[in-house]
Formats: structure tokens, sequence, C-alpha cells
């Protein structure tokens, strides 16, 4: 991690608040009593301050762990990760102790029982918009005058925009080495042929028996929904695909952190 690049410090929050917990954590992180508690008592790990160096994040990040609270420290390159190079699956094969994945471009990517450490359930939420024209009869004013008050009436077109959320279930399967997912698995565009007999009716129930079977056969792996539900990052500027990302990877390093206390990734 570079002492040049901005520095996160993370909390996650607390199934439950110890008396004078959020004060004390409010004085650490300077801020309001009222914001700090919503996010120890919140759904997922969220950040709570931006350092230069990584001396200072330490710092507020061990004064953190003192109140028994699991604090991560991070930058940048290891909460948000190019996508370019992931493996999106489209095509999976069940086989006994592994699955084995092809993406469109029939590259493949085995996956066995005791490699996988995480899977994790989450919805993408894009926002779309769409332009539509309109005709409307609108009163020309000036012809009617000149008719002596006889009503004119033209047909004008109007483009009108409409804004409209689509919400995308996503799967990623990580292991141990680093935040960025070994398989990540779209609702939409993905072939379910490779359940058989499993396949059910539509795609949503299809990304379903994947999750169960990825659970049956990955007993040891931590599974982890939470994302199902949308949530916004204290990132300046990012957009709703860096939250995604934000999001899954501070999942990812509490649960290395809870498990494996040391680096993350």
């Amino acid at each position: 991690m570079s002492e040049q690049t901005t520095v996160y410090v993370a909390v996650a929050p607390k199934d439950k608040l110890e008396v004078g917990l959020a004060e004390k954590a409010a004085a650490i992180i300077k801020k309001d009593l009222h914001e700090t508690g919503l996010i120890l008592g919140g759904k997922i790990p969220r950040i709570v301050g931006r350092h230069q160096s990584l001396q200072a994040a330490e710092s507020v990040a061990q004064s953190l762990r003192s109140l028994g609270l699991v604090a991560i420290v991070c930058s940048d390159s290891d909460i948000r990760h190019p996508s370019s190079t992931r493996f999106r699956a489209h095509l999976l094969q069940l086989g006994d102790g592994e699955i084995t994945f092809w993406d469109k471009g029939r590259r493949a990517k085995v996956v066995d029982a005791n490699s996988v450490y995480l899977i994790l359930k989450g919805v993408l939420q894009s926002q779309t918009e769409k332009e539509t024209t309109m005709t409307k009869a609108k009163l020309d004013i000036a012809a009617t005058m000149l008719t002596g008050g006889i009503p004119i009436v033209r047909n004008i077109e109007e483009k009108i925009k409409n804004q409209s959320i689509e919400m995308e279930p996503f799967v990623r399967i990580y292991d141990r080495t680093s935040s960025e997912p070994v398989v990540e698995m779209h609702q939409r565009n993905f072939d379910y042929s490779g359940l058989g007999k499993k396949k059910a009716f539509s795609s949503l129930e299809n990304l379903n028996v994947i999750v169960t079977e990825l659970r049956n056969r990955f007993p040891q792996a931590i599974f982890d929904d939470r994302l199902m539900a949308h949530f916004r990052t204290d990132v300046p500027f990012a957009t709703p695909e860096d939250e995604v990302e934000i999001n899954c990877s501070l999942i990812y390093l509490f649960h290395r952190t809870v498990s494996d206390p040391g680096p993350a990734a």
C-alpha cells in the first residue's frame, strides 16, 4: 500500500451496541453521534475515514479495535478493481467435487471445493434512460386569429425521457488470495442448461439453484447475501458500479479480518 495514495478506514457494524460505544467511536472518527450510531447499527462495513498515510489510518483503526470493533485499513487498489479481466461465467458443469465454468469466449475455469472461501450474492442497480416521442394536439393561436376565431389545432411531437431502475442479481466466488472474485455470474445472459434436470423456469430461480449448489458443494465456504439490498458508500465520486465493487471488497476484507487476523489481501 503506497504512502502517497488515499488510505481508508472502514468499520463493521455490531449486532449489539454497548452503552457508550457510539460516543467513543464518534470521538475517534470525528463524526456526530447520530451518524456513528447508524454506521455501527447498519448491515455492512462502512468507510469512516480517509487519510493520506498508512500510519494515520492504522492509528485510527487501532483506536477503533480497542473498543472491540472490527476495523479495516485499505486503499483504492484494495477495494476498486478493473472488471476488464474478470472471469464472468456464461455456462457451468457440475462435477462431483468441483464446478467447471466457461465464459463467452469458451475459456474454462475449474473451481474445486478446497479453494472456495466466500460465496457472495448481491444485486446490481443500474439506471436506464429511454426517450419516447408523444404526439399532442396544440392550439395554434396565430392561425386561429387569422381565421377570425375558428380554432386551428396542430399535432406537435414532444420527446419525453423516462428513467427506470433495473436490478440484476449476481453471484461471486472468492478464494483466500484476493478480494478480486475468482468467478462472477450475472442473472441475465447466462446459459443455465448445465443445471440439467435441476433447471427451473426463470433465470432468477436458476441463479438461486446455482447458489444452492454452491453452498451444498462448498459447505466450508462463507455465504453472504447482505448486498441483495443496495448500499451507498462514503467514497467521493463513486458511481453505482463503484459502490458495488467497494461494498463487495469491504465484505470480503471483513470476513478475512475476522477469520484470519493479519494481512487480508
